[in-house]
């Protein structure tokens, strides 16, 4: 992928964090992005705020000239799901003290979409993995909001920080909950694209 300018619609530090792990450069560049979504399926949902990201951002490069042959856009988006409610990010404390309060001892779906825009084409894919909490006492709630972790998280907590103590297991892929499926994301662009991450 050396000739490819790699763009990342998002402004997601943990999206960076594994994108520079796997050692690709990459370029970020985030578009006011209108998010409001009428799907109810998690996976299709995901997918489509995905698509919304991505395509502001290669309009946004379009009309500034700097969509040059070879760009590939990757967006993501990330959605904790509970009994059919969707969980986004808490809007303050107390509402973070709901979200985890509604996960301790239970299991929960974590749905990860990407869209990938290259040569003119668009695809989009994503990732379910459930995630398991322990029982947390009202202590440990308050504790761990406390810590100010959970704010700006979908489902407000981040399982590589300090809700790692809480998690039981999980189901499916890891770096999916931490916000961008690795393995989805490789698959898509070798098999849509004959990209090799």
């Amino acid at each position: 992928m050396t000739d490819i300018q790699f763009i990342l619609a998002s402004g997601s530090p943990r999206r960076r964090e594994i994108l520079a792990a796997l050692g690709i450069p990459f370029t970020v560049r985030v578009a006011e992005t209108d998010e409001s979504c009428d799907i109810l399926d998690p996976g299709a949902r995901v997918e489509a705020i995905s698509e919304k990201k991505c395509m502001a951002v290669q309009k946004l490069l379009e009309s500034e000239g700097a969509l040059k042959p070879g760009t590939l856009i990757l967006a993501s988006d990330t959605l904790v799901t509970l009994d059919g409610v969707f969980l986004g990010k808490p809007e303050d404390t107390k509402d973070a003290c709901r979200m985890v309060s509604m996960l301790s001892g239970r299991g929960h779906t974590v749905a990860s979409g990407i869209a990938v825009w290259y040569g003119g084409r668009l695809v989009t894919a994503h990732e379910l993995t459930t995630v398991y909490f322990s029982s947390m006492t009202a202590e440990d709630i308050d504790a761990y909001v406390a810590t100010g972790e959970p704010m700006g998280k979908a489902g407000a907590y981040a399982i590589q920080g300090q809700a790692a103590k809480y998690i039981q297991g999980i189901e499916g892929d890891y770096f999916n909950v931490v916000g961008l499926p690795v393995r989805r994301l490789y698959t898509t662009l070798k098999e849509a694209f004959d990209l090799i991450l």
